[in-house]
């Protein structure tokens, strides 16, 4: 018999609205999750650390490892804390760092993950992909995806709000993103997984065109959900083409060329975004996610960052070397230093900086 369908792994549990903390001991009860309330829970030293005096009382069967930062050593340190102690789940409770971090310890010893994010910078909530700094500068660990996710945005609200603006840019960069790997497939016939494509473009979509601000509650969701599908889409191609491309290997350039001055993820990835759009001459296309950046007050142009155009001429020179066998529009049109120059002041005058 055919195979009709197929398994698409994602989480058994998403809960995104105001007071979703309110029930997490509840849904850590559920028999899918947790059999006897015993987990690890692993928190951040901002609001994490603050979230564990409002839940412990809730939780006695836990117990809270902090986890100081998002490198592959930290992962390892709290897999080798948490090993042998015969957890039924562990649990992911900050910012994308400490859920990066937790993701690869929970699959380094064989457990599902909780996550609970506390805001909104970028996709990695809940995607099979853990990013983790290392000896080399970063790179990007496979691992399950998590087994329940919470966005409580009475918490989100409390996060700086640049948390928000970079998880914007992180969608948005989506089209740009799916516009490549459709590139790839017209110049090198590499496969596109249709169902893949079609939750990271409406995931995308729905956050460039949704008129809301990041104070709405209808955008916030809009955001968190947008953010899920990117990470479930992830999870279904098997790797993170649906959501990266141009864009993220310029963002990964700016992280190992200025790792001290390098501005948010989302930040970068928006700005990227924006400029591969314009190389590939989508002008219009271009022009609408500027104008959504914008009243986001995201940066769209490097200086807005912190960066001098040679500065940025040499990011993108360098962005295809993040992401070796990746095809997009850099490696496609193989621009030299002067050309990425003069298509940057077109870009700049083309958005009427």
């Amino acid at each position: 018999m055919p195979v009709l369908t197929r398994l698409i792994p994602s989480p058994v549990v998403v809960d995104i609205r105001r007071g979703a903390l309110d029930d997490l001991s509840a849904l850590l009860a559920d028999q899918r999750i947790s059999s006897n309330g015993k987990i690890a829970v692993a928190i951040s030293g901002g609001s994490g650390l603050k979230l564990r005096d409002r839940f412990a009382p809730e939780l006695p069967g836990a117990d809270w490892y902090p986890v100081s930062g998002g490198t592959i050593d930290e992962a390892v340190k709290l897999a080798d804390a948490m090993r042998g102690k015969r957890y039924d789940a562990v649990v992911a409770l900050g910012g994308g760092k400490i859920i990066d971090v937790t993701k690869y310890a929970a699959a380094r010893v064989g457990l599902p993950l909780v996550a609970i994010a506390t805001n909104l910078s970028h996709d990695g909530i809940c995607s099979p992909i853990s990013t983790l700094d290392n000896d080399n500068g970063r790179g990007s660990y496979g691992v399950p995806t998590p087994i329940a996710l919470v966005i409580d945005l009475d918490v989100i609200r409390d996060a700086p709000i640049r948390f928000v603006r970079s998880g914007i840019g992180d969608a948005i960069s989506n089209i740009s993103a799916l516009a490549d790997w459709e590139l790839s497939h017209q110049v090198n016939g590499e496969p596109v997984d249709g169902l893949a494509a079609a939750m990271a473009r409406s995931a995308g979509e729905a956050v460039l065109r949704h008129p809301g601000g990041v104070g709405d509650d209808d955008f916030l969701v809009t955001l968190s959900e947008g953010l899920v599908m990117s990470g479930i889409a992830m999870s279904i191609s098997g790797d993170s083409r649906p959501s990266s491309g141009a864009c993220h290997e310029i963002s990964h350039a700016f992280d190992l060329l200025f790792p001290t001055r390098a501005a948010s993820h989302g930040e970068q990835c928006g700005l990227g975004a924006a400029f591969a759009m314009h190389l590939r001459g989508a002008h219009e296309g271009t022009a609408q996610m500027v104008e959504t950046l914008r009243r986001h007050g995201l940066p769209v142009l490097p200086e807005e960052m912190g960066f001098t155009v040679d500065e940025f001429v040499q990011a993108v020179s360098f962005a295809p070397q993040t992401r070796p066998g990746r095809f997009t529009i850099l490696e496609h049109l193989d621009l030299s230093d002067d050309e990425i120059r003069d298509a940057y002041a077109d870009y700049a005058k083309a958005i009427g900086s």
